[in-house]
C-alpha cells in the first residue's frame, strides 16, 4: 500500500525518463578506440615481419628475391603510395581551412594513387605467379605473400573507406563527425606508409642483395 501512495505522489512515470537526452557519445571516445585498433595492427605486421624474418631465407632450391624483385617497379609503387600521403596532408589542410572543393579534390587524388599503388602491385603478383613463383613454391613466398598481400589488402579497404568519406563528405559537408573520419582515415593511411617503407626495405631492398 504504501509503495502506491509513494509512486502516486511521485506522479506517473513515463518512458522518456529511461533515455539520456543529451550526447552519450565519450569525447574522444572514437580516437582512443582506433589507435587501441591501430596497435592491434603493429601486432599483425609484427607477426608477419617475424614469420618473414625467419622463412625469407628459404628458398627450396626455387628462386630468390634477387632472381625475382624489379626494385624499379616497386620503387614506381612505393613513389604512388609516398605521394598518397602528401596528398592526404593537402585534403587534411583544407578540411582545415573549410574548403569542401579542395578537400574533395585532394581526396580524389589520393584514391587515385592508391589505386595506381595497387593496379602495380596486383600485376607483380600476377607476374611472380606466371613464372611460377607462386605462394606454395616455397617458405620464402609464402611468408612474402602474406606480408605484402596483407598490406595490400589494408590499402584496399583504405581506398574504400576513403571513397565512402567522400560521399559522406559530399553529403552531409565539414561536420564535426566527418572530420573525426577523416582524422581516423588519416592515421590508417600515414600507418600504411611506414608499415611499407618497412616493406620496401627490409623485404625488397634486402632481398636483392642476398
Amino acid at each position: 500500500m504504501s509503495n502506491t501512495h509513494t509512486a502516486t505522489a511521485a506522479g506517473p512515470r513515463t518512458s522518456e525518463s529511461f533515455y539520456l537526452k543529451e550526447e552519450h557519445h565519450p569525447e574522444n571516445g572514437t580516437m582512443l578506440g582506433f589507435w587501441l585498433y591501430l596497435m592491434s595492427d603493429c601486432l599483425l605486421f609484427a607477426m608477419l615481419f617475424a614469420a618473414y624474418g625467419v622463412l625469407g631465407r628459404n628458398y627450396a632450391a626455387g628462386p630468390s628475391g634477387a632472381d625475382l624483385f624489379d626494385l624499379k617497379l616497386v620503387a614506381i609503387n612505393t613513389a604512388f603510395l609516398l605521394l598518397s600521403s602528401i596528398t592526404y596532408g593537402f585534403a587534411m589542410l583544407s578540411m582545415y581551412s573549410k574548403k569542401m572543393g579542395k578537400t574533395l579534390f585532394w581526396l580524389g587524388i589520393t584514391g587515385v594513387f592508391g589505386l595506381a599503388f595497387l593496379s602495380l602491385e596486383i600485376y607483380e603478383f600476377i607476374h611472380l605467379i606466371h613464372e611460377g613463383a607462386g605462394p606454395q613454391r616455397s617458405a620464402f613466398l609464402t611468408s612474402f605473400f602474406a606480408l605484402v598481400g596483407t598490406h595490400g589488402l589494408h590499402v584496399t579497404f583504405g581506398t574504400i573507406w576513403l571513397v565512402t568519406l567522400m560521399f559522406q563528405l559530399k553529403k552531409h559537408g565539414l561536420t564535426y563527425e566527418n572530420k573525426r573520419r577523416m582524422n581516423c582515415l588519416s592515421l590508417f593511411w600515414h600507418f600504411l606508409d611506414v608499415v611499407w617503407i618497412g616493406v620496401f626495405t627490409f623485404v625488397y631492398l634486402m632481398g636483392t642483395l642476398v
